[in-house]
């Protein structure tokens, strides 16, 4: 992976990688910038060949750990028929994609949407730079391009017994006129892609070469601690700068915006301890009043509140519970939970009137552009920035780039000079964009066989799009978020059961804590509520939580493929090892389909152990067969901690939980042995970074109810009384 250089501009990008230095590059045509070499030919978005044959991949979306520049990667390469060896990857900035008119797209990394939203245009940049090399090859032999073939970098025309290489051909290539929609290779005939290779990102790290952003250095570089108001809402009201100024290292103490203070220093620990000691009085507002029990109980009012936004409805779902012989009840609730990023936010920002650059770890660049172009006071095109490896996201680095806003204003105070921001852990923890915090009352109506013939639901609490993105709510205000894993049939994720019946709707009620986009979103609490109330609705009915299941899934054969799936692979129908028990559960998120069973036990002191979990996915194609199955494990990783111990509480408007000694995370004894079966059916692009964290926590709930006969209705499991009488 090529690490943004610091002074890098556009006309350096371009010349740097044009035919004239030695390279190939294909896709949407540019002229170069009058400063580049004279008679240097146009460059492309996707693809650059060297001399050399070593091909260089541009990757617009973010590697975070999940695998999408391999992936991403791997496409290109498959419909380019280079030599994978020879294979190497580039993060292009927003700044040029602005340049080029978004020639690459949207940067956004989010939503498992890494390699699905890019998968066709990527893969025809891939066929367009193989479809030039041939023609570039065939005009310099004198024949048909039809009569040649490319394979591992090499252009054979076998009639002649003629071959050359990429690099040989690419300065010529280069001056071909690109296909307007070159054909793609049928996924049954790919030899790299839908292979499981080893990631491209893997040996930096192993060696210790890989930057992140708080490893980066610029010449003359200062460092920048930063506190903000810990209640959203609060403000400033004095410091005393004068107290921390004659400090080892310290330059300079500034306000930050109405609600922050930093202190920069020569090295990022005077500059905290100088924080540390700078006395600081805060105007905490109304907000400080607020409790997570104030908050709860706001919740708990919008289950009966009379207006909801509806996000599902079938049928007369009142008429049902009227006439049910019988009503099963329950309300669940989901706490706010941090992203905990093992890297905290941070970003090195250097500001001129003229110009400002900021180097980051970011889950979108264009957003980051955006918001640093805002805080210099600047138009986006005398702004860049330069991304680099993510030290985790999980959405935190995606939709708000708070972080990027304070190092610019930060760097404003130092003109000309390079100041690295990094937020503490305690910043990071108190200031982070929240798993929304929900309840939901669920009531279902069986008949008298035990068919489940109505289901209402009601969730009450926040809406992330109302609180950071207003602008994709819906135009009578509906957060179509909220229903993520409910959404009637057709919709990238679909509730899996047909129900007669059926109401599903929303009392927004939005605390002053902000939400965000935390891994998962909405389906993870969502998945909870359907499928662990559908346990206690089985139960109620007398029936086998997996058979009753399957009787709703008649018309969707996907959810019940993997379904299906995952209870063979766990042995559903087989008895458990003596003081084992099972749970199941499933669900559509991200395009993809998707379903977990776990094997727990609870021992008499109410400890779980959790054996064993494994999960179904059909994610259509399967393009790193490998990564998915790392991904897979890795979110039940993330999804298993919040279970068992991921909740932040509000006191006196503030989140507690400031660092990992009150805000846990899975270690490694806890961690089940994990199972991965791939049911890939074909025909569409799904994501696979998140969906499966959703069903981690309810297949665990669901087995420990099995185990115990108590129904634990809100996570984390570290808070509930799992005792035995």
């Amino acid at each position: 992976m090529t690490t943004p250089r610091p002074a890098l501009s556009r006309r350096g990008f371009l010349a740097g990688s044009a035919v004239a230095a030695g390279a190939f590059s294909l896709g949407f045509h540019v002229p170069l910038d009058a400063e580049a070499a004279p008679g240097a030919p146009e460059i492309n978005a996707w693809v650059v060949v060297r001399p050399d044959d070593t091909v260089v991949i541009r990757i617009a979306r973010s590697e975070m750990g999940q695998g999408t520049l391999t992936g991403l990667a791997q496409l290109v390469a498959e419909e380019l028929a280079c030599d994978w060896s020879k294979v190497t990857t580039e993060y292009p900035t927003p700044g040029q994609n602005l340049a080029r008119n978004r020639v690459w797209g949207d940067f956004s990394t989010g939503g498992s949407r890494g390699i699905r939203e890019s998968y066709v245009a990527v893969r025809k940049g891939g066929a367009a730079a193989r479809t030039m090399l041939v023609a570039a090859a065939a005009r310099e032999w004198g024949v048909d391009p039809a009569g040649c073939r490319a394979e591992k970098s090499v252009i054979t025309h076998p009639a002649s017994g003629r071959s050359t290489t990429y690099g040989q051909v690419a300065a010529l290539a280069a001056t071909l006129e690109p296909p307007k929609d070159p054909p793609l290779k049928d996924p049954k005939d790919w030899t790299v892609a839908g292979q499981s290779v080893k990631r491209l990102d893997t040996l930096p790290k192993l060696d210790g070469s890989q930057v992140y952003g708080m490893d980066l250095t610029l010449d003359g570089m200062l460092n920048a601690a930063i506190r903000d108001c810990p209640v959203t809402g609060g403000k400033v009201r004095s410091f005393d700068a004068a107290a921390v100024s004659g400090m080892p290292g310290v330059r300079k103490v500034v306000q930050v915006g109405e609600t922050g203070v930093a202190v920069i220093a020569d090295t990022f620990w005077r500059a905290k301890t100088a924080l540390d000691a700078l006395p600081v009085v805060w105007d905490e507002g109304p907000n400080a009043r607020v409790s997570s029990e104030t908050i709860a109980a706001v919740l708990k009012e919008g289950l009966d509140a009379e207006e909801a936004f509806v996000g599902n409805k079938a049928g007369d779902v009142q008429a049902a519970l009227r006439g049910a012989a019988k009503v099963v009840e329950a309300t669940y609730a989901y706490p706010f939970q941090n992203h905990a990023t093992m890297e905290p936010m941070n970003a090195t920002a250097r500001w001129t009137p003229e110009r400002c650059e900021v180097w980051t770890p970011t889950q979108n660049g264009e957003a980051a552009l955006a918001a640093a172009a805002e805080a210099a006071g600047l138009s986006p095109r005398q702004c860049e920035v330069y991304k680099i490896h993510l030290g985790g996201g999980f959405g935190r680095r995606g939709a708000t780039h708070d972080w990027v806003r304070q190092a610019v204003l930060i760097a404003r105070e130092m003109p000309g000079t390079p100041v690295k921001l990094i937020w503490t852990r305690e910043e990071d923890m108190t200031h982070g964009r929240y798993h929304p915090v929900t309840q939901c009352r669920m009531r279902a109506a069986l008949d008298e066989k035990g068919n489940l013939t109505g289901l209402q639901m009601r969730i009450s609490g926040q809406s992330i799009l109302a609180a950071i993105v207003p602008g994709r709510l819906g135009p009578d205000g509906k957060d179509p978020v909220t229903f993520q894993g409910l959404n009637p049939g057709g919709a990238e994720a679909a509730i899996g059961y047909t129900i007669p019946n059926l109401l599903i709707d929303h009392a927004m009620r939005n605390p002053h804590i902000i939400p965000g986009f935390w891994r998962g979103v909405n389906t993870n609490p969502n998945a909870i509520y359907l499928e662990c109330f559908l346990d206690e609705v089985a139960h109620a009915a007398g029936q086998d939580p997996l058979a009753f299941r399957r009787k709703l899934m008649a018309n969707h054969p996907k959810h019940l493929a993997v379904l299906n799936a995952a209870a063979e692979r766990i042995g559903w129908d087989r008895k458990p090892p003596a003081g084992v028990h099972r749970g199941i559960a499933q669900i559509m998120g991200f395009g993809s389909y998707v379903a977990g069973a776990a094997e727990v036990s609870v021992a008499e002191d109410g400890k779980v152990k959790i054996h064993r979990i494994v999960a179904a996915t059909d994610p259509g194609v399967a393009i790193n067969p490998q990564q998915i199955e790392a991904q897979v494990e890795g979110s039940f990783v993330y999804g298993l901690s919040a279970a068992l111990y991921g909740a932040c509480t509000v006191k006196d408007g503030r989140i507690e939980q400031a660092n990992f000694d009150t805000y846990p995370v899975m270690r490694l004894d806890d961690m089940p042995a994990v199972e991965t079966v791939l049911v890939p059916s074909g025909g569409f692009i799904g994501g696979v970074g998140e969906p499966t964290i959703a069903v981690a926590a309810p297949a665990v709930l669901n087995a420990i109810f099995a185990a115990t006969g108590k129904r634990v209705r809100q996570i984390p499991l570290k808070n509930a009384d799992l005792r035995r009488a």
